[in-house]
């Protein structure tokens, strides 16, 4: 256990920050969740929509610092892929 008051008080900012890192995290995992679930019921406009509701999403965790920026794109390019093979 930390000692220092300057220690003490990094301990409690640092779980904080964690909570809000996983409530983003969370988030994230089911707006992706929610586009690859529409794809896989092959229903199109649920799928678009879904993917206009996740790419702000997965654009804020980037912001936020919760994942990387390439992650983010990655993501975005790879649901964005996925969709449009029902559009064919």
């Amino acid at each position: 256990m930390a000692h220092h008051k300057s220690a003490l008080k990094r301990i409690k900012q640092n779980a904080k920050k964690a909570e809000q890192n996983k409530h983003v995290r969370s988030t994230l995992r089911t707006f992706i969740k929610r586009v690859r679930e529409a794809v896989a019921a092959k229903n199109d406009l649920l799928a678009k929509e879904s993917l206009t509701a996740a790419i702000p999403i997965i654009d804020s965790a980037a912001t936020k610092g919760v994942i990387h920026r390439s992650n983010a794109s990655r993501n975005i390019s790879r649901l964005t892929k996925l969709v449009n093979t029902l559009a064919q």
